[in-house]
Order: structure tokens, then C-alpha cells, then sequence
């Protein structure tokens, strides 16, 4: 049984790109429905347009029991009957004025009519489409992009995180096996793919070979751990950094391939330790984890000019030193003399 389900799972990524609406999600553009029905309605006009200059400038190949000759009226006429599929046959106005009428009254009440009989219908048939030709796009161009496994509370104040860092949301993929989370990741212009993270086909269709980072934040540590290990197999080089709540999983994780790991529930306790004694540090490290307002720690290059100065002599407060991968404090005898390659974490003033 497990078997036939994990080989079911594992086509996924084969299936073709409309089987796999409502598996995964790229958000489009809301707009009011007045805005929809105008579109319909122009959308309508136009083609009656179309259809009467066709009619017109083939004149002489219909007949008219009215007159000889068909005038532009009647070749409007004649197109409004015909794509309306109304089809007169006992009753036949033959005035120019009954015409008119026919024209600008009768015909906008019946496509207002069907409009309002198979307007949903076709409303998700055209989403359903529009929903598959997105995917096929996305899923040959996406690169690059942060996967995300988990949008609970800390999937979704990671994504906050990256979004106040000026992420945009379309570079952002929500996994999750909760409909309801992923309605909350589209509704803020996320792509979401609904499925279990562990399984790699998911993962896959998600981006991961392609993806530049990727947050595991599930409930588990278990889940964490067999995420982690799973996307590192199918991307060696992204930057994976996973949350667990007990520090006695981090080595597992670090294990796994993560490259940086979270103790969620040790950071919240030091947090609380913290808060008893010197509650404005802790309002200090909340202001740095915020990136919308106050200060926020961000990392730049070394400049050619501060090659080979200290950072404490920089214009910016430095904390810290990134050389070869390693985080190096400043302070430290190897940070007394910048390098090239080097990278700075400093802190930097946001704009509320």
C-alpha cells in the first residue's frame, strides 16, 4: 500500500501542467467584479463589431426579404441574431426602427442574461486555464527563489522577515498540507504547493533544485530534520535554515545539511530570562529582528577604500565579519585588517 503510494507521489513533477491546478497556486491579480463584467460586456461588443464588418463587406451574398439591398443596419442586425443564436423564424421586424431596437435593447438584456447563467461556469473554466498556462510559465522560469516549508507562525514571521528585507512575493514558495495557511500564502501573493514536504516529488515541484534558500519550519523536529535532509539531496548548494523546538535536534539538522539552525524554544526562553532583569534589551533585539522600522543587521561587501582597515573605524557599527563562510566578531586580531572578499554585518537604520 505505501509502496503504490509513494510511486503514485513521486510522477507528480510528470503529471502535465493542468493536472496540477490546485496543487500548486500562482497568484494573479484580484480584481472587482464590475471591472470582469465590462471586460465580458467589451469583450462582446467587440466581437459584434467584428462580425457585422464581416457581414457588410460581404453583402451581396445574402439575401434580405425586406429590400434588395442590405444596409450596415442590417448586416448588425443580422450579426446580433446570429452569434446570440436567436434565429427568427415567425417573427421577422422588418423596420429599420424595430431593428434598432432589437439591437441596442433586446440583445445587451440576453447577453446580460447568459452572462448571469453560465458566467461562473465559465469564470472557472477560464481561471482553470489561466491557472495552467501560469504554472507552465513558472515552472520554466523560476530560479533562485526561497522555498518556505511551513506557514505557520514561524513560516509565516520568516516571510515577513524576507519581505520587509524587500523580497518580493512572487519570489517566495509556501509548502504546506494546511488548504487553509495556503489560502492566507495566496491571498499575500505567494505561490503556495499544497503536499507534504517530505515527499521529494513536492519539493520538486516546489523549485528546490533551482531555489536559493530554504526555510524549514515545521511543528515537528522529526519533519524538520527529514526536510532538511530531503532538500539537501535535491540542491546541495541552496542555504537551508531550519527551526526546531529542542536544542538536543540541532546536531541532527546540522547533519541533515542545514546550514543554519534555530532553537525556537531556547531563544524564547532566554528572551523571558532576559526580560525579568532588562526588559529594554529585549525591546532592543526585537527592534533588530524587525526589519519595517528602527534599526535592523544587514550584511553588505567590504568597499575597495576599506580594504585593510579596521571595521571599528567605519562610518557603520559593525558587529561582525564574514571571511571564507566563518562569522569572525569584531574584536577579534583577524578582523583588524579588512580582506576583499570579505562581507560586513553592520547595523543599519531602516525608515519607518
Amino acid at each position: 500500500m505505501f509502496g503504490e503510494s509513494a510511486r503514485g507521489l513521486a510522477r507528480l513533477t510528470d503529471r502535465p501542467d493542468f493536472a496540477l491546478v490546485g496543487i500548486l497556486r500562482i497568484p494573479v491579480g484580484q480584481a472587482s467584479p464590475w471591472q470582469a463584467l465590462v471586460r465580458r460586456l467589451a469583450m462582446a461588443v467587440l466581437l459584434l463589431a467584428i462580425a457585422t464588418g464581416v457581414v457588410y463587406f460581404g453583402r451581396d451574398g445574402y439575401h434580405d426579404n425586406a429590400r434588395e439591398h442590405m444596409s450596415l443596419l442590417d448586416a448588425a442586425y443580422y450579426a446580433t441574431v446570429s452569434l446570440s443564436t436567436t434565429g427568427y423564424g415567425d417573427i421577422t421586424p422588418v423596420t429599420p426602427g424595430a431593428r434598432l431596437i432589437n439591437i441596442l435593447v433586446v440583445t445587451p438584456l440576453r447577453i446580460l442574461f447568459l452572462i448571469v447563467l453560465v458566467g461562473t461556469t465559465l469564470a472557472v473554466l477560464t481561471e482553470r486555464s489561466r491557472q495552467a498556462f501560469k504554472i507552465q510559465r513558472w515552472r520554466h522560469s523560476v530560479r533562485n527563489h526561497t522555498v518556505v516549508v511551513g506557514y505557520g507562525t514561524k513560516g509565516r514571521t520568516a516571510v515577513d522577515a524576507m519581505l520587509g528585507d524587500g523580497v518580493q512575493p512572487a519570489d517566495i514558495v509556501v509548502v504546506d498540507t494546511d488548504p487553509v495557511v495556503l489560502e492566507a500564502a495566496a491571498n499575500a501573493g505567494l505561490v503556495t504547493v499544497h503536499g507534504s514536504a517530505t515527499r521529494s516529488d513536492v519539493l520538486r515541484l516546489a523549485g528546490v533544485a533551482h531555489a536559493a534558500a530554504i526555510v524549514v519550519a515545521p511543528n515537528r523536529d522529526d519533519t524538520a530534520v527529514l526536510v532538511t535532509l530531503t532538500a539537501r539531496e535535491i540542491n546541495p548548494k541552496a542555504r537551508i535554515s531550519a527551526a526546531v523546538r529542542e536544542a538536543e535536534n540541532t546536531h541532527l539538522l546540522r547533519q541533515s545539511g542545514a546550514d543554519s539552525v534555530v532553537v525556537s524554544s531556547e531563544t524564547a526562553g532566554r528572551l523571558l530570562g532576559i526580560a525579568t532583569t532588562t526588559p529594554s534589551v529585549v525591546d532592543m533585539i526585537e527592534d533588530l529582528l524587525t526589519p519595517e522600522a528602527g534599526f535592523a543587521i544587514s550584511e553588505r561587501e567590504v568597499e575597495p577604500e576599506e580594504v585593510g582597515g579596521s571595521p571599528r573605524h567605519l562610518r557603520d557599527i559593525v558587529l561582525g565579519v564574514v571571511r571564507g563562510g566563518t562569522l569572525i566578531r569584531v574584536g577579534d586580531p583577524e578582523t583588524d585588517a579588512l580582506e576583499k572578499a570579505d562581507k560586513l554585518l553592520y547595523l543599519r537604520r531602516v525608515q519607518g
